[in-house]
């Protein structure tokens, strides 16, 4: 069986990377006694992967892991054995089985997620925001008017010149946050950094003096059959939550 796991990553443990939070896990499912299952050889290790690993600073409501189970354990009863042996910055939201087909793990499906940026007085501290002057409300509109939104995007070992326009399906102003729907995933894979730096540029602001700090509200992928969006209401175009995606496991199996 396999089973997917919804966390939130706030406060401090928000600076710890990638690996680090791979090997808190590990750890906690040893401490909350979950069944995980291992691979087999010489060297055994949990199976799990996460869908789309977090930004170091970035805080997230919605992120998610996906593990193999030896056998069922309730949802429930999972969720609060886990959350019992949680240091304070991870929290686990929920506990669903899915389908054990490897098509449907969320590093596989992974298609946007949604980002809540918010400016701060300062860089030194995340939770001292300002409220956002109109005229970037004003920005966004002609920002998104363009016919192309060119920026140089590094790669692992290059740089290239890339149209990032078609990957940002929605963005919302308002006077407390940037609202941000990017593409993400295996395929195209846009970060919410890059855009509001290019968007401040492009509003007249200079972006190393412009603090902002990024939220994650939760990961999406398209539904089987769904046509694409075409950049415009992605929601009600076929994408949905991991979370949906799965199902509860109950006391009676």
């Amino acid at each position: 069986m396999k089973a997917r796991i919804k966390f939130r990553k706030y406060g401090c443990l928000c600076f710890i990377g990638h690996l680090d939070v791979m090997r808190y896990f590990q750890k906690v499912m040893r401490r909350a006694q979950i069944p995980i299952a291992f691979t087999g050889g010489y060297s055994p290790h949990m199976i799990m992967s996460f869908a789309q690993p977090l930004g170091v600073g970035v805080t997230s409501d919605g992120e998610y892991l996906d593990i193999e189970l030896t056998e069922p354990i309730p949802s429930g009863r999972a969720v609060r054995q886990m959350n019992e042996v949680m240091a304070e910055g991870i929290e686990i939201v929920s506990f669903s089985e899915i389908p054990e087909e490897k098509k449907y793990s969320g590093m596989t499906i992974t298609a946007a997620a949604e980002y809540e940026i918010t400016l701060l007085e300062s860089g030194k501290c995340a939770d001292r925001k300002k409220r956002i002057p109109e005229s970037l409300g004003k920005s966004a509109e002609e920002f998104l008017a363009q016919d192309e939104i060119t920026v140089m995007k590094k790669t692992k070992r290059s740089e290239k010149e890339v149209d990032i326009k078609p990957m940002i399906y929605e963005m919302e102003v308002t006077d407390e946050a940037v609202r941000l729907f990017l593409a993400t995933g295996s395929e195209n894979n846009l970060k919410p950094d890059l855009v509001m730096e290019e968007f401040l540029k492009f509003a007249g602001e200079e972006p190393e003096h412009t603090p902002f700090h990024v939220h994650r509200l939760d990961v999406y992928a398209k539904k089987e059959g769904a046509a694409d969006s075409g950049g415009a209401h992605v929601k009600d175009a076929g994408l949905v939550t991991l979370e949906s995606l799965g199902r509860e496991i109950t006391e009676e199996r």
